[in-house]
């Protein structure tokens, strides 16, 4: 029954979210870089990521801490919500304390406070809304879980979109708009989250306690050093560009980096997706001592047909994509893409791997393989971002994430004893061997639409997963005959 649960609630989560987030990303975000130019957002782009890198003093590992917590003991929900979201409220004084005073310490100007501010509410508000719904799907609530992932992403949609394509503004169409629309969004969707919970919790009376407080923060605290540590190699590269190269071409190689990104982004959203239902489902499984075979393979089938396919196919038409996005710099952003897109296959299988460590409680290793993740990350970018630009950092996103994976891989497989054959190695193999050649042949010969032959190639590659069985028909049966969920 779990494995029917898995297939049925992952399904309904990626369903809402291709709805809403796509259009979000490759059309709003792309409309306001097109609108404002390479610069202006590649301002934008670094000063998010920079914002993000210390979200971990927002939520301190709060969050998975809590998601793992109350999965195993629900009927702590109440108690925690009180003293979480008071903790929640002081670290995000913290938040922008440090935020402010490392970015002095760097040299920003006020053109760089201007937006930092907001962008720091903004990361405030969605820590929060990520604690709030870490407790809906705690309580194995997915289908309420994936409504309230893509709220605030349909908030910015409407918001963004009036100001883009409306006379409203009567006036150009600056960054800061943009910064502006999100607070309003994550506003709204924190409300609504809030109202969720607390009909859950029936109770919930604001108070601080220290003791409490301070045994949150010790419990949670192996959680913020590997949040912590992977935001750094995640997010750092554009940073780094922004910061090691000079003037304009900082800023421009930035925005080109962002471009790229871009997609990448997006696809690993869904990835990402998995996580939020395997954290819970890893954590109460392995509490209940249960087999955990079919659900890791059933993930890794899905994930790995999902990632192999985008990956070929945004290859094989990388230039015919990136013009469908962009007005300009399409061959720059062509050579970062090519780095940077196949990062979407190591990143998969750590938010399989690295998930199911994480509900085991095997902290100490994920920090340890982290910090070989940012030495391995630091080190590719100081040789190659001089030389190489975006490009270089690309390649050093790459280089990262697939040491990462590798070393996530093994400690999983060794630590939980996971026998090999639980990866199903030939029907892997043969949907490798089958797409990629046809792909790139049919890429280099078709000459017609771009989406048409994003569409063939798309279809082609559920039918290599079937008929390999890779993605066996009984996932479609397990969705389609799965009628009474929570």
């Amino acid at each position: 029954m779990k494995q029917k649960d898995f297939v049925f609630n992952i399904a309904i989560l990626i369903f809402l979210n291709l709805l809403v987030k796509p259009f979000w990303i490759l059309g709003v975000d792309v409309a306001v870089q097109n609108r404002v130019g390479a610069a202006a957002y590649g301002l934008y782009f670094a000063i998010f990521n920079f914002t993000y890198i210390f979200n971990v003093v927002l939520d301190m590992g709060i969050t998975n801490f809590n998601n793992r917590n109350i999965a195993r003991h629900t009927q702590l929900l109440a108690k925690h919500l009180s003293g979480i979201i008071v903790l929640k409220l002081l670290l995000g004084a913290v938040y922008m304390l440090v935020t402010f005073g490392v970015a002095l310490a760097i040299g920003y100007d006020s053109l760089h406070f201007k937006l930092l501010f907001w962008m720091g509410v903004n990361q405030f508000l969605n820590s929060l809304i990520l604690y709030l719904r870490s407790n809906v799907s705690a309580l194995l609530m997915f289908k309420t879980d994936s409504v309230l992932s893509v709220l605030d992403r349909l908030m910015m949609i409407v918001i963004c979109g009036i100001l883009l394509w409306t006379n409203v503004l009567r006036t150009n169409f600056a960054i800061e708009y943009f910064v502006y629309a999100q607070t309003a969004a994550y506003t709204f969707s924190a409300l609504i989250a809030l109202v969720v919970v607390l009909c859950k919790a029936k109770s919930c009376r604001l108070h601080w306690n220290s003791a409490f407080s301070l045994m949150i923060l010790k419990k949670s605290f192996p959680f913020a050093l590997l949040y912590l540590l992977m935001a750094f190699y995640n997010r750092i590269d554009s940073v780094m560009l922004e910061r090691l190269l000079p003037g304009n071409i900082a800023t421009f190689e930035a925005g080109i980096y962002a471009s790229a990104f871009r997609l990448l982004d997006a696809l690993v959203m869904i990835s990402y997706l998995f996580s939020v239902i395997l954290l819970p489902l890893f954590s109460k499984m392995l509490k209940e001592k249960e087999e955990l075979g079919g659900i890791i393979q059933s993930a890794f089938s899905l994930l790995f047909f999902f990632a192999i396919t985008a990956v070929t196919i945004l290859l094989a038409f990388k230039v015919q994509v990136l013009q469908l996005l962009y007005n300009e710099h399409v061959n720059e952003s062509a050579e970062v893409f090519s780095f940077l897109i196949p990062c979407i296959i190591p990143i998969s299988m750590t938010y399989i791997f690295g998930t199911l460590l994480t509900a085991n409680g095997s902290m100490r290793l994920l920090n340890l393989s982290a910090v070989v993740g940012i030495v391995v990350n630091l080190a590719v970018n100081f040789m190659l971002i001089p030389h190489l630009h975006a490009r270089g950092a690309a390649i050093a996103s790459l280089s990262t994430q697939s040491v990462m994976a590798g070393i996530q891989t093994v400690i999983a497989f060794r630590q939980l004893h996971i026998p090999l054959k639980t990866i199903p190695w030939i029907k892997v193999l043969a949907f490798t061997v089958i797409l990629v050649p046809y792909t790139l042949v049919f890429a280099r010969h078709f000459h017609g639409n771009v989406l048409f032959a994003l569409l063939i190639t798309g279809i082609f590659a559920c039918i290599i997963a079937f008929a390999t069985r890779l993605v066996p028909l009984r996932f479609w049966k397990d969705f389609s005959g799965t009628g009474n969920r929570k």
